[in-house]
């Protein structure tokens, strides 16, 4: 199969879209635009998507048909409100716009979809969004998040991985290996969840519990960050970009191979 003539959706004129390959996969980056905590700029969940989807884009083999659609910088930031500097959407309005996209996906004839998400705020929203293009549109849609497809055995710290969910030593050292000039490790501390105390009281309220409780980034943290911050390198960084490279470009051939036609078969059978 001859490599498409680009890797980006928005650079093809419309005809070419008349003759991609059937199992053409189109990405579609979905991020956000809020506060990290006083060391790290509001850019960080589009940065970092950004960053995973280019590291990603030079590891798939050449011949992988996958077509890259804007980003969708504006997320479902509510948890964030308390903050100056966020922007957000409503799950609603995010719901919509990830529809329409992912609709005019259907429409230019691509039939496999794969969001990649960045910001946790988002996962609800998009899991509902992939089942209502499945359903309206009939297309294979996958919701898949960087941060949840693991990382290094040597990175797995069993505080940081449990508490450091917002701006600690990942999302930082991955920032200091893309935009260093934007990181002021000098306010980077750490970050210590209130939850760290409230789950020894209340582990069946934890995210993991089965019964998560709702909670605003301020009843985290007041300085709107969780995690140790202070153990970030841009080595670290540059590791967390590999390995989410590598289960990027993992599950987008994987997705280019199977077979969804089959799948998706609108037909349903009767039996007895």
């Amino acid at each position: 199969m001859a490599p498409l003539p680009t890797r980006y959706w928005q650079d093809l004129p419309w005809p070419a879209f008349k003759t991609l390959p059937a199992n053409t996969v189109a990405v579609l980056p979905v991020a956000s635009i809020e506060q990290h905590g006083p060391h790290l700029p509001v850019s960080v969940d589009t940065t970092i998507n950004q960053g995973v989807v280019a590291r990603t884009l030079k590891v798939i083999p050449d011949d992988l048909p996958v077509l890259v659609l804007p980003t969708q910088s504006v997320g479902c930031s509510v948890e964030h409100l308390r903050f100056p500097g966020t922007v957000t959407t409503t799950p609603e309005t995010l719901l919509a716009i990830v529809a329409d996209m992912g609709a005019s996906v259907a429409r230019a004839g691509v039939k496999r979809l794969v969001i990649v998400n960045s910001h946790g705020g988002n996962v609800s929203v998009l899991d509902i969004a992939c089942r209502r293009l499945r359903i309206q549109h009939n297309i294979l849609a996958v919701n898949a998040m960087w941060a949840r497809m693991g990382k290094p055995d040597a990175l797995k710290d069993e505080v940081e991985g449990r508490y450091g969910i917002h701006a600690g030593r990942d999302e930082t050292s991955v920032m200091l290996a893309l935009t260093p000039h934007l990181v002021h490790m000098d306010k980077a501390v750490n970050f210590v969840s209130r939850w760290q105390g409230v789950s020894n009281v209340a582990p069946r309220m934890a995210p993991d519990g089965g019964a998560p409780l709702a909670w605003q980034a301020q009843d985290l943290n007041p300085a709107g960050a969780v995690g140790d911050a202070s153990l970030a390198t841009a080595e670290i960084g540059e590791q967390l970009l590999d390995f989410a490279a590598e289960r990027m470009a993992a599950l987008w051939t994987q997705v280019a191979a199977f077979d969804a036609e089959s799948f998706l078969a609108n037909e349903l059978s009767a039996h007895g």
